[in-house]
């Protein structure tokens, strides 16, 4: 009898699960260094990580989001940072793919695994001239900007008239054109590296520009030669679950410590077993139940997604909106959760050598993030829904 034969997708989660306990084990030099270790971004390009959502032009696999982001969500099971950096990294493969063709080969035509780092803060200066634009500014939080060779920066074009919105855009900066600031000085995500990058009056081609209003429209200049469905995902949809997503895989991966610690634990005031006290109880079971529910609601979500880019029918306007406010309030969630567990270990939780104080870290720092604040996109759900105007379009 032949044995099944095993998937890609089956093939990538098992070797990410392979990684885990490698990944759990570099966690504090991982920290320590302030950046991942270049044997952890080796092994993640040598298992094909990367590629995932990277157009097969360039050697990519041009799979579903679910693929990616289940990646993404084991590795976060043995070190949330490693998993913030693939998450984010990985996502600029798949935008890249919205560019015009020619900044594509400018990225990928001598080497398909160069990688790109990025800060989307719209705080740099444009100055339109021929043929592009001058650009200059100091941007913070970019992620893995140590083990990448280009820069997506965010900005404002100036309108063309008065009284014209800005036109919001992604800018393509190679490494020759900007400084890494090395800052990264924090408690939680410290593995993350995202430091600030700064830029003096690099000119940008206007091909090495990405829009986001067509991210929005799923119609950007790269649907021209990658023409596969998954390029026709609202960007802002992909975008914010690569900094959302690594908290579930994290929340999930210190179940069982949690489980190890308190298991047998004896109270030093009142000695009392731990796993009698019902808040202790209550926090695993709410711990659980936020991991099924924040991957139920993304995958089901995402389900919608590639359908809706399948059959080239677009989205519901209101269904964007309620999908970018599931997105957000998966940190919130997350955080909720660990926080209650954290709570349960007592003060031993506190020493940075506890199974749970790395992700205690890790989660609350990530819930830092500006695109896993809940209230501004809940605020816009329920606006719309009372006949309010859409105040969002990074949809």
């Amino acid at each position: 009898m032949n044995a099944p034969q095993i998937t890609q997708a089956e093939q990538l989660y098992q070797t990410a699960r392979d990684l885990v306990p490698t990944l759990r084990e570099r966690s504090a030099e991982t920290a320590a260094l302030g950046h991942l270790p270049q044997a952890t971004v080796d092994a993640m390009q040598q298992a094909g990580f990367f590629r995932i959502m990277q157009p097969a032009r360039y050697g990519g696999f041009e799979m579903d989001p679910e693929v990616f982001f289940r990646v993404q969500m084991i590795l976060a099971e043995g070190c949330m940072s490693t998993a913030w950096v693939l998450g984010v990294v990985a996502i600029h493969n798949w935008q890249l793919a919205l560019f015009d063709d020619q900044a594509q080969q400018e990225v990928w035509g001598e080497d398909d695994s160069t990688l790109i780092s990025s800060s989307y803060m719209p705080v740099g200066k444009v100055t339109p001239v021929a043929g592009g634009y001058r650009l200059s500014g100091h941007w913070g939080f970019s992620s893995g900007s140590k083990h990448c060779d280009w820069a997506f920066l965010g900005a404002m074009v100036p309108p063309a008239k008065p009284g014209d919105a800005p036109d919001y855009r992604t800018f393509l900066v190679p490494r020759s054109d900007y400084q890494i600031v090395e800052n990264w000085n924090v408690s939680g995500l410290e593995g993350t590296g995202s430091h600030d990058i700064t830029v003096e009056d690099a000119f940008v081609p206007e091909h090495r520009t990405h829009r986001s209003i067509h991210g929005f429209e799923c119609n950007s200049p790269g649907n021209a030669v990658n023409d596969h469905y998954i390029f026709r995902l609202p960007f802002g949809q992909i975008f914010v679950r690569a900094v959302s997503s690594s908290s579930i895989g994290c929340l999930k991966g210190v179940i069982d410590s949690y489980v190890q610690v308190n298991r047998d634990r004896v109270g030093l005031n009142d000695g009392n077993k731990i796993a009698t006290d019902p808040d202790a109880q209550m926090a695993l079971a709410e711990c659980i139940a936020a991991v099924d529910e924040c991957q139920t609601i993304m995958f089901r979500n995402f389900d919608k997604m590639v359908d809706a880019a399948r059959s080239g029918s677009p989205l519901a306007i209101e269904e964007r909106i309620k999908m970018r406010f599931d997105a957000a309030l998966v940190s919130r969630k997350c955080t909720e959760a660990i926080n209650l567990m954290f709570n349960a270990c007592g003060a031993q939780g506190i020493f940075r050598d506890h199974p749970l104080n790395r992700a205690w870290l890790d989660i609350n720092a990530g819930r830092q993030h500006v695109a896993n604040n809940p209230f501004k996109f809940g605020r816009n759900v329920g606006g719309v829904m009372m006949g309010a105007e859409n105040t969002d379009f990074f949809l």
